[in-house]
């Protein structure tokens, strides 16, 4: 069996002349072990509700997790196999989840996947905490992940098992591919970690010197392991490229195909006689998972169908929200939530308007699952009823500690293990921590919301390393991320409605630490906020147009104001998300924004952004230097955000 896997990665691998045949090489036996012995999935179901997930962290070795989602039995041909790493195959590079069936999560950026699994385990947790009753269980599975020294390497993965020993995710068992090589040679140079120790000072259940090549040695590791109340590292002494008679346990074998003549030579070696390819009927038989993997589902099918029966709300809402779909009612409770923000008419930061988004909207949804970065204070993402999440107490928001990118990264562990909607808050000038976790959010389109507050210079005195400048234009390079920096509590509620009904992509929310003005609205306006741009204010005969996002629509606001007392008519528009904004039709993109109509763009941040808007033929207001220390109103005069200085370019961009 453990050979079957050995011979389709060093084939796939050659046949490409691209990939990394020796994590599969080494990994077949750890693989036997956990797949064929105590994995509970069904081929035929790859979204079965109560499967084990399980993560291949090191993707680099994508050709191990193909060859098991082949041999036991997934949609996944041959023929994919062999057009491995080629154009549209559902074998790409790396594993992408919604390319290839059975494959959890996109990994490949190491350490992520660690990460993921952190964060499905603590869904898992969770899930079973809220809707489990005695006698009825329906949540119950692990998480199971595969990783290497390149992921304990990276910074991540001490930030998420630290977490994950904390809170005793003990459904979490993690096998680590000990085997001493990365692309550069052997580790010992530059990675002498006693990781048993640093895994057990975090809280984990270790099991160390465990032979990789052993599949019973595995198996009762495993088997040990699912008995702990704390997360699992089984340390698995391997041999990378085990079989490869010359490359065997070097880097050679780490990342290139192993040429013709070493894979002739590893098939005597590893008695596979058999063509490239070509397995034979009686090895898929011992790994053919169909059968088991529909027992098991239907056994879990019935005892769901026992509890429909004993608790029929619980099971209509465990379903609801594990396919994603929102409650009858969150629409209307967003209208009458938007109503309550045109009535109120409030001056209040836009990261205190997010927060009482958060409470009205999780009044319908008990999916929120809320958290930050050791900064709930400062970004408001706890509401009144909220639960922090403790080791021995299920709850709806998680202290994250001083780990941005972890957080990241967990919460889309939490948005693929379904069930919940995770959003998780830090400074924005902290999304620089999390930037990879977002763009995997936004390569994987999965619902993750990201918050942060304290947007710009009006962060203030803790100066320019604080002080966000580029973040913004920054994020929305990221393909398939909705960025939303709304100027009040009505552009906020719908920004967090937007971002909760998304379910194609993730969604960042920035806010303002300083009290922003209340703008005035009809409904038409409102309903235009949905569209990422509208026009806020307008005046006939306009002669240019102002935009702005956040903090900087209350300044154009009072500009078009001087400048209509001075003659000068000018429209505003509010430009919420660009990226929402870019997706409109091309007819309401120039109901907006009217060709032939000089424009000025105004924003506290990087001004190159702006051009695609206003052209080079016009102004953009925007700060192309680091911040200062001094209060927030000093600083945006300083920087030139003041009303004179926006009169003065649009008077310049119409003469």
């Amino acid at each position: 069996m453990a050979n079957a896997i050995r011979a389709l990665a060093m084939d796939a691998v050659q046949k490409a002349n691209s990939g990394h045949p020796g994590m599969p090489m080494g990994m077949a036996d750890i693989a036997v072990a956990l797949w064929a012995r105590h994995l509970r999935h069904n081929p035929a179901n790859p979204h079965w509700m109560d499967r084990d997930r399980f993560v291949l962290s090191n993707g680099h070795g994508s050709m191990l997790l193909y060859a098991l989602l082949h041999l036991t039995g997934y949609d996944l041909s041959m023929d994919e196999i062999r057009n491995f790493r080629q154009m549209h195959s559902k074998t790409p590079g790396h594993p992408e989840v919604g390319v290839t069936p059975g494959v959890e999560t996109t990994t490949g950026p190491l350490g992520q996947g660690i990460s993921n699994a952190v964060g499905m385990a603590l869904a898992e947790r969770l899930l079973a905490a809220e809707f489990n009753q005695p006698g009825a269980e329906i949540v119950d599975h692990y998480t199971y992940a595969f990783l290497g020294d390149g992921c304990l390497m990276e910074g991540i993965s001490h930030e998420v098992c630290s977490l994950a020993g904390t809170l005793r995710l003990n459904k979490l068992i993690a096998l680590y591919d000990d085997n001493g090589i990365s692309i550069d040679g052997r580790v010992e140079g530059w990675f002498r970690d006693d990781t048993p120790k640093r895994f057990e000072a975090y809280g984990w259940n270790v099991i160390p010197d465990v032979d990789g090549h052993n599949v019973d040695e595995v198996d009762a590791a495993i088997a040990k392991a699912r008995q702990s109340d704390k997360p699992t590292l089984i340390c698995c002494k391997s041999v990378i490229g085990k079989g490869a008679p010359t490359m065997q346990g070097t880097d050679k074998v780490h990342g290139a195909a192993l040429g013709h003549e070493e894979i002739a030579a590893t098939r005597d070696a590893i008695v596979w006689p058999h063509v490239p390819f070509d397995v034979p009927a009686e090895v898929y038989a011992d790994w053919d998972a169909r059968q088991s993997g529909a027992a098991l589902e239907n056994q879990w099918s019935e005892r769901f169908a026992a509890y429909s029966k004993a608790f029929p709300q619980k099971a209509a809402e465990f379903q609801r929200r594990m396919k994603g779909e929102l409650p009858a009612d969150f629409q209307r409770t967003v209208d009458a939530y938007i109503a309550s923000c045109l009535e109120k008419k409030e001056n209040i930061a836009t990261r205190k308007a997010s927060q009482n988004a958060i409470q009205a909207l999780a009044q319908v949804l008990p999916e929120f699952l809320g958290g930050s970065a050791d900064l709930t204070g400062s970004n408001l993402t706890n509401w009144k009823e909220s639960i922090p999440v403790r080791q021995d107490q299920a709850g709806n928001h998680i202290n994250y500690g001083v780990r941005e990118f972890g957080m990241s990264a967990m919460m889309n562990g939490i948005a693929l293990h379904g069930g919940f909607i995770p959003f998780g808050a830090t400074f924005l000038t902290f999304s620089d921590y999390s930037r990879n976790a977002l763009r995997m959010a936004a390569l994987m389109k999965i619902r993750a919301l990201f918050v942060f507050t304290h947007d710009s210079i009006g962060l203030g005195e803790d100066g320019p390393t604080h002080q966000s400048v580029e973040h913004v234009s920054s994020l929305r390079l990221i393909p398939n991320l909705d960025n939303w920096r709304p100027c009040d509590t009505v552009e906020s509620a719908v920004a967090w409605a937007q971002a909760v009904q998304r379910t194609d992509g993730p969604s960042t929310l920035i806010f303002s630490r300083q009290n922003l003005a209340y703008q005035e609205r009809n409904a038409s306006q409102v309903a235009d906020i949905a569209r990422g741009a509208y026009v806020l204010r307008d005046a006939p005969g306009a002669r240019a147009i102002l935009i702005a996002t956040g903090s900087e629509v209350e300044l154009v606001v009072k500009a078009a104001d001087q400048l209509a007392a001075e003659g000068v008519p000018v429209r505003v528009v509010s430009m919420p998300s660009t990226d929402v904004f870019d997706r409109q039709d091309a007819a309401y993109r120039a109901s907006v924004l009217p060709a032939g109509m000089p424009r000025v763009a105004v924003e506290a941040g990087v001004t190159a952004f702006w051009y695609k808007y206003v052209g080079l033929e016009g102004a953009v207001i925007g700060i192309d230097t680091f911040g200062e220390s001094a209060p927030a109103g000093v600083l945006f005069k300083h920087f030139g955000f003041t009303t004179e200085k926006v009169v003065n370019a649009v008077k310049s961009v119409i003469a």
